[in-house]
């Protein structure tokens, strides 16, 4: 795995352009995202957890029924965001795209 860039908040802002809806706030970037029903919800996890995996990032992943935040930030550098954060990102929007 290569190594991990800690982003200043200018490139943080910069690279959240291509991300729509996605925030950042206290050192993570966050979205909220809505499923048809908690089952809708866990699945969506499950696709996920082997790309999070092959890309060794673990985000903190909130189910709430139909609802699931991800919030992104690595432990291993201080709870920073890093271009790892931006690039999981990208890829849970991909996923939650073709889904529909």
């Amino acid at each position: 795995m290569e190594k991990l860039n800690i982003l200043s908040e200018e490139q943080i802002k910069e690279g959240l352009k291509s991300l729509p809806g996605w925030s950042y706030a206290d050192d993570k970037i966050s979205k909220q995202f809505e499923f048809k029903d908690f089952m809708d919800s866990l699945g969506f996890v499950t696709k996920m957890a082997p790309v999070f995996e092959a890309n060794d990032h673990h985000p903190d992943t909130c189910i709430m029924y139909s609802k699931i935040r991800f919030d992104l930030h690595r432990f291993d550098v201080g709870d920073k965001v890093t271009d790892r954060d931006l690039l999981i990102a990208g890829e849970i929007e991909k996923a939650y795209e073709e889904r529909v």
